[in-house]
């Protein structure tokens, strides 16, 4: 076991485990621009079908205007992680061969993509549980857990097209509930519970959020400039154009890149280790 990181309450994840559980399009047959479906609006600026590729996507499977997305009418795109997923299903599921080489697999792997990125974000998210200090009496059962999600993700594309993720996620998830209980302990008193809350475009400025329970939270244009959200669950909370300037998130626990990147900051953001600053925050 490596040693605790900066932050205190953390054990060092092997680069290699988080290289697998990021989308490397590199290696990855355009799967998120072929097989999922996206209607115009704000953040898409046409319709697209499941199956059709999007018409920026080009024949090396690289997205024509990825530098200019958001300028482009795609942001939408800006905040798609699939954790790995793409190029699972590519380089290995699929054995590297691609749906234009055989178009006999097109469907069976955009009906395969989806659910390997719901085990790869399940991954994500034990992985991040499983090297916290604070769940060391909880390692043998993440250990179990993330042994049987990689399992999963090694099945035959007809098993793992057959596979109901439902299930599985309601296994992991008691697990994940007392890994960030036994984090978010570390704060004292009884951390405030907003798990699920519509706070959309709630008047949040400088809160007092350490170690609170934001899972699944509504935080859509939220202005939370200068709170302290460290320690804080923010496990599926949408913060889509929340305004994180100058806030503190150092130690969230289960923060994704995709959340940062549909969210707003700048300099004065405190990240947790291991993220980056989205490009289009202010400088």
């Amino acid at each position: 076991m490596s040693a605790p990181t900066s932050e205190g309450s953390r054990f060092t994840v092997s680069q290699t485990r988080q290289a697998e559980l990021r989308g490397d399009c590199a290696n990855c047959f355009g799967l998120c621009c072929v097989a999922l479906p996206f209607a115009k609006s704000a953040d898409f600026a046409v319709n697209k079908s499941s199956g059709d590729p999007c018409r920026n996507l080009q024949e090396d499977f690289r997205c024509g205007i990825h530098t200019r997305l958001r300028d482009s009418g795609f942001p939408g795109c800006t905040v798609y992680d699939c954790f790995g997923a793409g190029q699972r299903v590519s380089q290995v599921t699929f054995g590297g061969v691609s749906w234009r080489e055989a178009p006999d697999t097109a469907r069976q792997m955009y009906e395969v993509f989806p659910v390997m990125r719901q085990l790869h974000e399940l991954l994500r998210y034990l992985t991040e549980a499983r090297a916290l200090a604070a769940t060391r009496g909880l390692h043998a059962e993440l250990d179990r857990a993330l042994a049987r999600v990689t399992a999963l993700t090694e099945g035959t594309p007809a098993e793992l097209e057959r596979l109901d993720v439902a299930p599985v996620r309601a296994e992991v998830n008691p697990l994940l509930l007392r890994s960030s209980s036994l984090v978010r302990a570390a704060v004292g008193g009884k951390p405030k519970s907003r798990r699920g809350a519509d706070l959309i475009g709630a008047r949040l400025r400088g809160a007092k959020l350490r170690g609170a329970d934001l899972r699944g939270a509504l935080l859509i244009a939220a202005d939370l400039s200068g709170a302290d959200l460290s320690l804080a669950d923010l496990i599926g909370a949408d913060l889509r154009g929340a305004d994180l300037s100058g806030a503190d998130l150092t130690g969230a626990l289960f923060l994704t890149q995709p959340q940062l990147n549909a969210a707003r900051g700048d300099t004065a953001t405190r990240l947790p280790e291991g993220f980056e600053r989205p490009a289009h925050w202010t400088r």
